[in-house]
């Protein structure tokens, strides 16, 4: 792992924003803190699962860097007792399992993002400050209500309705459908996507879209009529089911 510079970030941007480091290698633990403080960053630190579980339910941090492999509760078992507990706070996991069923899983319990070791501690630091930006924009924004057909969402108070009941999203998964209502009706690239909603390249890898989107989609579509649709070797678009010809499920 490489030492990480300075990312660019402000003072302003960066102040009181508080993550909890999450791993039972010391040495990861210390240079993940090491990097994350020297941008300005609010540390704490775990080593084991009762112990980040403990940490996330009393201090209330911005973003949670976790480990999968915990020699006690896994990462996954973590974010799944945090979800249930409601607590929604953004996951970064780090872990030596690369495979697209562990990366699934991850998405799957909850993560807003995955990466993999080795890893540069550079690339921590950007996408820590990334998943903040899309976790904390939409409430530094006092946008109005967004809405299309009868799902509703509100940027301030960060809910998502649908025909009037609740849907329960992470960070990620509102921002992007947050990208879709601010589009309506509007053919969207993947590329347009990936840099709106995650604000940094993923050297032309689609699979974290395409897993995101699938996420929206079963939230949505378990309460109407599908929303979000393929459009072939082109993107998405966000219309009405009846509307509209020449997309795919």
């Amino acid at each position: 792992m490489d030492r990480a510079g300075p990312m660019g970030l402000t003072t302003a941007m960066t102040e009181r924003r508080k993550i909890l480091v999450v791993d039972d290698e010391r040495s990861i633990v210390d240079a993940v803190s090491t990097a994350l403080r020297y941008e300005g960053y609010e540390v704490s630190e775990a080593r084991t699962g009762r112990a980040a579980l403990a940490s996330a339910q009393t201090s209330s941090p911005d973003l949670i860097v976790l480990d999968v492999m915990l020699p006690d509760i896994d990462g996954f078992g973590i974010a799944r007792r945090l979800r249930a507990d409601g607590i929604s706070v953004p996951i970064l996991f780090l872990t030596a399992k690369d495979s697209l069923d562990d990366k699934a899983q991850g998405f799957a319990v909850g993560a807003d993002d995955y990466v993999t070791k080795p890893f540069s501690l550079a690339e921590i630091v950007m996408r820590v400050k990334a998943i903040l930006q899309r976790s904390m924009g939409a409430a530094a924004r006092p946008d109005a209500r967004l809405s299309f057909a009868d799902v509703v969402l509100d940027p301030d108070s960060h809910e998502v309705w649908r025909n009037g009941t609740s849907i329960e999203m992470t960070a990620t998964e509102f921002n992007l459908l947050r990208f879709f209502l601010l589009n309506p009706r509007r053919i969207l690239s993947k590329p347009q996507i990936l840099d709106h909603v995650w604000h940094y390249d993923f050297d032309g890898d689609s699979n974290i879209l395409e897993t995101y989107i699938s996420y929206v989609r079963k939230k949505l579509n378990a309460l109407g009529p599908p929303l979000i649709h393929t459009v072939r070797l082109v993107g998405y678009i966000m219309r009405e089911t009846e509307t509209e010809t020449g997309a795919e499920e």
